[in-house]
């Protein structure tokens, strides 16, 4: 790889960018997959409304080349020393802007933003909805067709890009004049930055983005044109779907003074997934972030549930398709950034230690749903709430209650997975910033029975993007090759598992299981309809 100068050869290099919803990074990787410079900087929300969440399509743009740039720099090399380009980017948020100009109609639509809420809900409890289940199960009662059991249990949800969408072309006169004239360019983070990056040349986005919209069928691997036509969406202004693994074209020279072949787009689910090396049927992946999403690996199938686990591609490289079935609990690292606001500890990393000092958490119960309960309850007028409490209750205590709902939260969804998708489990890797607490790890795999593996790196979306370009260029040559590049891990086994199969520790939690999930069924239904 490189070019010959001088007798010397130069060493190469692939860029990867992951835009996540609190931050923007930017890593240069070396053939050890090592990270040899980076630049990350914020991402700022917008709240122009009470319930709207929005982002600036410029500023986003302008954070892209600075930390793209200072990674470069930091790395201490030259951009003609990159040999390719990876993005990883949040899900179901989306603009759209005109096709002639590249000028955004509105702002980003964050996958956060609850401006839809009672639309969704309406839709939900519709006779139109209600029809669509019923013909449906018909359908599946005669076929046995596993799609059409899917059809006849869709609910829509706001952070499906569907009813935003709905939304803007509704509320932006703009909007809907450009797709009156064939002008209006639809796009969630990915592709708006690949127009941008390509001077307008490209509009496209890949499986693994598309996949997550709401609006694509991942059984026909294509826009859904029922769904469009459903809830009257012009498919005209779809991006492309393309490959998550392509050539998507290269920036452009005036950007970055060279061009840079983009040889991946990616959702960060899917691509911390792939970060993880997580390439078998029954590899699971869970990233604890902002909020907890738990990924398994279904292989060539999309799974069907009907407990509430969304079935997305997790990528398409060359002809062979991997799809993911996807659980999540929205408030992860909310929980914990909330417990930090009211002073329970000033520094993170003590709470595992706090966690500790105390043998159990006295009783106390505490329900992390500041937005709701998503799988297997799917609640969106749950509240969130701490139960138990008592004179004898000090900080320890509710910090042990906040840890430990965590990992509470990490067993309904691992059983729920378990249960749905009767997938035997390979194994188990966890990234995110909330992953780097002891405590939450130990409860974790104690309460699941099994290993479980935290990586040395937490950014993990942005080393699959990185993997995916760099297959692409033959930088890497095969996922065998990747595997061997996986930092050493920290195991968190068991306790006590060897005896009895189980886990002695999980026994002791049933109790203290069974007053959380108690605790649970009294913070559901507590928001009543507006």
């Amino acid at each position: 790889m490189g070019t010959q100068r001088n007798g010397f050869k130069k060493e190469s290099f692939i860029l990867s960018v992951d835009v996540g919803t609190t931050s923007m990074k930017c890593h240069v990787y070396d053939k050890e997959a090592k990270i040899r410079g980076s630049c990350a900087t914020k991402v700022v929300p917008l709240y122009p409304e009470v319930g709207h969440v929005e982002m600036d399509p410029d500023d986003l743009w302008k954070g892209f080349i600075s930390v793209v740039k200072g990674a470069v720099q930091d790395a201490g090399v030259q951009m003609r020393q990159i040999e390719a380009l990876g993005i990883s980017t949040q899900r179901g948020t989306f603009t759209t802007w005109d096709r002639k100009t590249g000028v955004p109609f509105h702002n980003f639509i964050s996958w956060q933003d609850q401006r839809t809420a009672d639309l969704v809900k309406s839709w939900n409890r519709s006779c139109t909805m209600k029809a669509i289940h019923s013909v449906m199960k018909m359908v599946y009662f005669l076929t046995r067709q596993k799609r059409s059991l899917a059809a006849s249990l869709i609910v829509f949800s706001t952070q499906h890009v569907t009813f935003r969408l709905v939304w803007a072309l509704t509320h932006y006169k703009q909007v809907r004049q450009a797709v009156d004239e064939g002008n209006c360019c639809f796009g969630t983070i990915d592709t708006w930055l690949l127009f941008k990056l390509t001077k307008g040349q490209v509009h496209a986005t890949d499986y693994s983005n598309a996949s997550a919209t709401g609006i694509f069928d991942s059984y026909q691997m294509c826009w859904s044109g029922f769904l469009s036509s459903l809830v009257s969406l012009p498919l005209s202004i779809f991006p492309k779907v393309e490959n998550t693994g392509f050539d998507f074209g290269s920036t452009d020279q005036s950007i970055f003074g060279v061009s840079i072949p983009i040889m991946s787009v990616m959702a960060d689910q899917q691509a911390a997934m792939f970060g993880e090396c997580c390439f078998d049927v029954g590899d699971v992946k869970i990233t604890m972030g902002t909020g907890t999403f738990m990924d398994i690996n279904t292989g060539s199938k999309p799974h069907t549930s009907v407990a509430g686990l969304y079935p997305i591609v997790g990528w398409k490289i060359g002809s062979e398709v991997v799809y993911l079935a996807e659980g999540n609990a929205a408030d992860t690292g909310t929980a914990i950034r909330w417990a930090q606001k009211l002073e329970l500890f000033s520094d993170v990393t003590e709470t595992s230690a706090m966690a500790y000092s105390v043998s159990d958490s006295d009783g106390v119960c505490f329900v992390p749903s500041f937005s709701g309960l998503q799988a297997p309850l799917n609640d969106p007028k749950a509240c969130a709430s701490l139960m138990g409490l008592k004179p004898s209750t000090t900080k320890s205590h509710l910090v042990r209650a906040i840890l430990e709902s965590v990992a509470f939260r990490n067993k309904q969804l691992y059983e729920t997975m378990l249960r749905e998708t009767r997938i035997p489990i390979t194994k188990i890797r966890v990234d995110g910033g909330v992953s780097s607490n002891d405590f939450v790890m130990q409860l974790t795999a104690d309460l699941f029975g099994r290993k479980v593996a935290r990586p040395q790196h937490n950014e993990m979306s942005c080393l699959g993007a990185a993997f995916v370009a760099g297959l692409g260029v033959g930088f890497w040559r095969s996922r065998e090759e990747l595997k061997k590049l996986q930092s050493t891990d920290t195991m968190f086994l068991p306790q006590g598992a060897a005896k009895e199969g189980a886990g002695s520790t999980s026994r002791e939690y049933i109790p203290i299981l069974q007053s959380w999930e108690r605790a649970l069924r009294r913070s559901m239904n507590w928001y009543k309809q507006p």
